[in-house]
């Protein structure tokens, strides 16, 4: 199993903009062959002194695919090309990290 975690931030106060894209694109990712999970995640409302927050432009984007190639398909989808030209202007900063189980 590959398991990707993205960290995305904003432009200031457009996170928003890239999650309704963002949700507008899991119906076609999760139609494809490998994937078992495609989320977006943002801070939980929580009084728990433990936690750091993300803050309110950025969100964590957590997948799970079947294997590499299912996942290098994913990257080479019309759909995914069309997600990252909606979205470009409104990426300040992207970290993603690509990963298996130990």
């Amino acid at each position: 199993m590959i398991h990707v975690i993205a960290t995305i931030t904003s432009t200031p106060g457009m996170r928003e903009n890239i999650l309704a894209h963002f949700r507008a694109n899991i119906p076609a990712v999760k139609a494809e062959a490998g994937c078992h999970e495609y989320a977006a995640i943002v801070d939980a409302d929580s009084t728990a002194g433990f936690q750091t927050r993300l803050g309110p432009d950025t969100f964590i984007v957590s997948e799970k695919w079947e294997t590499m190639d299912a996942l290098h398909a994913h990257a080479a989808a019309p759909h995914v090309a069309t997600y990252l030209i909606q979205t470009k202007p409104f990426i300040a900063s992207k970290v993603i990290h690509i990963l298996t189980v130990a």
